[in-house]
């Protein structure tokens, strides 16, 4: 999983290089997949559920499950990139929110809250823990600073399959849910909308957008929980760190 793990971090950097305006969706999806495919992983995404792409590709109002088509990005969208990976069974899962040139202040900032949202609920993967922390260290961030978390869609377990148990929402009470045993392996993604948590599904039925219209940021990290604490597993390792 670590493999795979960096694999997407990889990536999903080699990705944020190549986004800019003028670049469509599709040729994201074509560049992801040659790289997993380059790196001897496979895009786990692609078919899965009858999913016809390798990547989520969803800007702005877009959560989630964005399918990668003739979509011209512009200056000044956002747009969420959503991977998968398989290597040796395993699977990892991530995703990151870039900026399309020159962006708000007020989507930059979304985009940090909801980083840092995601790495405040990472914090709370410890042994003894529970599910409840991660949501209610997620929730309470993104709140604080007026936005609100999607409620409908959640974190989950990863491994040998691509959703496994637990859930990890994004909201909740702390001290609820399932405890944190050493050797879990969670997917956890805040997904933050800049207006309400209400949301709808695209006539594609995949895509799902902001019912107000308003711009969402998703971000995502495949953790291990470990003795020593969280481990991700979708970032650039440093040697003897």
């Amino acid at each position: 999983m670590a493999r795979a793990g960096r694999t997407l971090r990889g990536c999903l950097d080699m990705l944020g290089r190549a986004i800019e305006p003028g670049i469509t969706t599709r040729e994201l999806d074509r560049l992801a997949e040659r790289y997993i495919r380059e790196e001897g992983g496979t895009p786990t995404f692609k078919n899965y559920r009858g999913f016809p792409a390798s990547i989520c590709a969803s800007p702005n109002d877009m959560v989630v499950h964005g399918i990668p088509g003739k979509t011209r990005l512009r200056e000044g969208d956002i747009v969420g990139i959503d991977v998968g990976g398989t290597m040796d069974g395993y699977i990892a899962d991530a995703a990151n929110t870039f900026p399309v040139g020159e962006i708000s202040e007020a989507a930059r900032r979304l985009l940090q809250i909801t980083e840092e949202a995601l790495m405040l609920g990472i914090a709370k993967c410890t042994i003894g823990n529970r599910v409840g922390d991660i949501s209610h260290a997620v929730q309470t961030h993104a709140e604080a600073h007026g936005y609100s978390v999607v409620e409908s869609m959640v974190g989950h377990g990863v491994g040998r399959e691509m959703h496994e148990d637990p859930q990890v929402p994004n909201f909740g009470p702390p001290g609820q849910g399932p405890e944190l045993r050493e050797g879990m392996v969670l997917a956890i993604e805040p997904m933050v909308n800049m207006g309400g948590h209400e949301v709808e599904i695209g006539e594609d039925n995949w895509a799902i957008y902001t019912e107000d219209g308003s711009l969402s940021a998703h971000f995502e990290h495949t953790v291990a929980i470990t003795k020593n604490g969280p481990r991700i597993l979708t970032i650039v390792e440093v040697e003897g760190a």
